[in-house]
């Protein structure tokens, strides 16, 4: 097969970009592979590809619906028919036509949820299945308590199968690596990694001494400076508070977080794809799936919890290749909150053995979660471990999983205080070594006044921002 010729076929690409055409090769191959490729080169190419030489359907099991939704929409944009996203919300019709004729479609995204649907099961064992793949698999090794237990119960689902095995990835150190491997019970897999080295990305990092400076900094930088950009925060209120601040001052600026409706993070989403918004204020609900390949400036208000957190966040940036800045703005009391935030839906031993005692009585389990004054990440952690391990197994790893996040926490509070050069520590952090520093480096190596960001030709008109209520008013009068 010339996959050469089917690039161009199929895609309408010359040449491969760096990566994709051994992984693709090691797909055919049969064997298990983790691509750990940067944002922005090209993952879904890695199975797409492939799909149309192997027999069979390709399974895609992916985190978000989001994500799902827009990598569906970008095929059927490319002309792909037989393409089929499967979520919690389609209608129970709409999902039982879908499952009737599953076999007729090439390519289906699911939710790791969905896997532990028995009529999805039933119905998957039916048809072939040539490759399965696990979209942003560092997912499996998200421990703490923002944690998704299907994400880890995916290779038992998988262990009935003999397909090969894709996961992807921007982001991967030596123990991710060893977690996506052991949960999604992977044969020998080949580890294809290329460099996560962005060198058209300068990094800064700013200290300054409090909340307020934070805002007037931010709102300087916005005012005087290029976007489209994201400025990521720790809470749904700072993220709400921001965008308003820089809606007074003029901004096309909307925020998103997972407060929202999910019809209104779709249409702020799709206003900022639309360039209708140049700025978003977001948690780290926004990004993942985004596929805007002109984001100038990514500004993180906060401290990212671990260094793949902040270079995942990061990496949104300069997909098209030109010039971005990444900004991370750091007062003495984000250590404090961060931690906070971390460990917020941990369960104390209290609360565990006194819903652990409620379930032995037969309670209900929500109703036994509420009383022991559990979140309802806490009560899914200690779910999935009840069901493996004794009650003390599970007070032991409940320490095992906040001792990591505080180390993870240690070693970007390291990077944050480091007179080191960022980009260095960055790539050492994956077991990379910065060969060549670009011009534009980083606030350590010293960054000159970046022309491009004060080059006011390519700001956006920001009074031109119409929100979508007067939008409708305006079509329907």
């Amino acid at each position: 097969m010339d996959l050469q010729a089917l690039l161009k076929e199929r895609f309408g690409y010359s040449h491969f970009r760096p990566g994709q055409e051994e992984v693709i090769k090691h797909v055919l191959n049969k064997r298990d592979c983790i691509a750990i490729l940067p944002t922005g080169m090209g993952k879904s190419l890695c199975y797409q590809l492939p799909g149309y030489i192997m027999p069979g359907s390709v399974l895609i099991i992916s985190p978000l619906v989001s994500l799902m939704e827009d990598q569906v929409m970008q095929m059927r944009k490319n002309g792909e028919k037989r393409v089929v996203a499967l979520n919690s919300f389609l209608s129970f019709t709409e999902r039982s036509r879908i499952l009737a004729s599953l076999g007729n479609y090439k390519f289906i995204f699911v939710s790791p949820e969905m896997l532990s649907h028995k009529s999805f099961g039933l119905h998957l064992k039916k048809i072939e299945i040539g490759l399965i793949v696990i979209d942003e698999a560092h997912c499996i090794s998200q421990w703490g308590f923002d944690f998704r237990p299907d994400y880890l119960r995916i290779g038992e689902f998988l262990s009935s199968y003999n397909s090969p095995i894709l996961a992807l990835t921007a982001t991967a150190d030596s123990k991710v690596i060893n977690d996506i491997t052991r949960y999604l019970k992977m044969n020998e897999p080949i580890i294809q990694r290329h460099s996560l080295d962005r060198p058209n990305i300068s990094y800064s990092i700013i200290q300054l001494n409090s909340t307020l400076e934070k805002t007037d900094w931010i709102k300087e930088r916005i005012l005087q400076t290029t976007g489209p950009g994201i400025i990521y925060t720790s809470s749904r209120k700072r993220a709400d508070e921001l965008a308003f601040e820089l809606q007074e001052a003029g901004v096309a600026i909307q925020s998103y977080h997972a407060g929202k409706e999910q019809d209104d993070r779709a249409i702020i989403q799709e206003q900022f794809l639309n360039n209708e918004l140049e700025w978003i204020s977001a948690t780290n609900a926004f990004g993942m799936g985004v596929h805007k390949s002109d984001i100038r400036q990514v500004i993180h208000e906060h401290l990212p919890s671990t260094i793949a957190a902040y270079l995942q966040e990061v990496g949104r940036a300069g997909r098209d290749g030109r010039p971005a800045a990444a900004t991370l703005l750091y007062i003495p009391v984000d250590e404090r909150m961060t931690s906070f935030i971390i460990q917020s839906d941990r369960p104390d031993e209290s609360q565990l053995r006194h819903y652990a005692n409620m379930l032995s009585e037969g309670r209900d389990p929500s109703e036994s979660a509420e009383l022991a004054g559990m979140t309802d990440t806490g009560k899914r952690i200690v779910d999935y471990y009840l069901e493996r391990h004794t009650l003390d197994e599970v007070l032991e790893v409940m320490d095992t999983l906040s001792a990591e996040k505080e180390t993870e926490l240690r070693k970007m509070l390291h990077l944050v205080r480091s007179e080191q050069c960022v980009r260095e520590m960055v790539l050492s952090y994956f077991g990379e070594q910065c060969n060549e520093k670009p011009e534009a480096c980083c606030s350590i190596c010293g960054l000159e006044v970046l022309e491009w960001l004060t080059d006011k030709s390519l700001k956006k008109k920001t009074n031109e921002l119409v929100s979508w209520d007067e939008r409708i008013t305006n079509l329907l009068g």
